[in-house]
């Protein structure tokens, strides 16, 4: 029995290595999402251009002007010239943000007064708008520091200093590789296991296994474990780009990281071999796929936490294997997660490997009989 399983495993191997699809497929579309999620796809804000109404004309207030153009996160810095321009720059999104200096500013700044400045902000972008504001924050708070310092003025003894956890720059890349890990990775399983009966009815060679000394036992196994190590083999080439090339750092334990790979992949390939055995054509294999996928990575955690999700749709996720990988992921990556929390990850995982197999080996057998 052994041997005919790795005959078949063998077989599926080649079948999926000798198919200039099936090798695009593994290979080439992950390189490229992982490249391009953990660069383009970003929360973090720059090269945004911003406009400036300075009717102050001061020293203090151009000084202040010259710290926005010199700062990576501002590319263009546009001078308004009356306030009646400010609704057309925002309207027209010329600019996510229009800095207003009253007529006062310098003086009021020279006389050791309160100088407001006001924000006008986008607010049909509303991530972007309070991301730009934190900049700005931060730039007009260095400006009273340094003005304090240098007029020898005293300003409030306490100070809030902030400092994060895991991630102390706030890279989004450290937050995104993590979590592409385990969607790339979901994509492989289900897609290769989804394609592998498809591909064999559409050819024709579904016919000559069901012929074949294999019991439909073995032949479940053999649809299985192949996935299963492209799977693990995608995991480590991510893990392998992420920490070489873009620099994430993986603090966790390899074992427990493997490990909570197999399982995921395990979870997820009987999902696709049931698309599989109710497809009769590649084309509708992959549509199957897609049908599932979008949903799962949408109510993983991996672009809205799962907390801001409406009350009666919060219980679903915990259907998805996807949610418990990426909290493991994430963790192992930048924390170090410890086992006992890697363990409440992964033992849901393997129930609903366990009822997704069950379910499509059950499926599987019955389309062979």
């Amino acid at each position: 029995m052994l041997h005919r399983i790795i005959a078949l495993i063998i077989k599926e191997f080649l079948m999926v290595w000798r198919d200039k699809r099936s090798r695009f497929v593994v290979v080439v579309p992950p390189l490229i999402q992982l490249f391009i999620f953990s660069f383009a796809a970003t929360l973090d804000v720059k090269n945004v251009p911003v406009a400036v109404l300075n009717l102050d004309n001061g020293e203090k207030s151009y000084e202040l002007i010259e710290r926005f153009q010199g700062t990576p996160f501002f590319s263009k810095i546009d001078f308004l010239k009356a306030v009646e321009e400010i609704p057309t720059y925002i309207d027209q999104q010329k600019g996510i943000m229009v800095v207003f200096f009253d007529q006062q500013f310098s003086r009021n700044i020279d006389q050791h007064k309160e100088a407001d400045i006001q924000l006008i902000l986008d607010g049909r972008r509303s991530n972007s708008a309070q991301i730009v504001a934190g900049y700005t924050a931060n730039i007009v708070y260095q400006y009273n520091q340094d003005y304090a310092a240098q007029a020898n003025v005293t300003l409030q003894n306490s100070a809030l200093v902030v400092r994060n956890w895991f991630n102390p720059n706030l890279y989004y890349n450290w937050f995104n590789v993590p979590s592409l890990c385990g969607i790339l990775v979901l994509v492989i399983g289900i897609v290769l296991t989804s394609l592998s009966v498809a591909r064999e009815k559409e050819i024709g060679t579904f016919d000559q296994i069901l012929v074949s000394p294999l019991s439909p036992v073995e032949i479940l196994i053999g649809k299985t474990v192949s996935p299963i190590i492209f799977g693990v083999l995608e995991a480590t080439l991510i893990l392998t780009i992420g920490t070489l090339i873009l620099g994430v750092p993986f603090r966790g334990s390899f074992i427990l990281f493997y490990t909570s790979v197999l399982v995921f992949v395990t979870s997820i390939v009987g999902i696709g071999l049931f698309i599989s055995t109710i497809s009769h054509t590649q084309q509708q294999a992959v549509l199957g796929s897609y049908v599932f996928m979008s949903p799962a990575i949408m109510l993983s955690g991996f672009a809205t936490p799962i907390e801001n999700m409406p009350a009666w749709l919060q219980p679903v996720t915990y259907l998805i294997p996807l949610r418990y990988f990426l909290v493991i992921s994430r963790g192992l990556f930048l924390k170090d997660t410890p086992a006992d929390i890697v363990w409440a990850n992964i033992w849901p995982m393997l129930i609903i490997g366990a009822v997704t197999l069950t379910t499509a080996g059950w499926f599987f057998r019955r389309k062979l009989e």
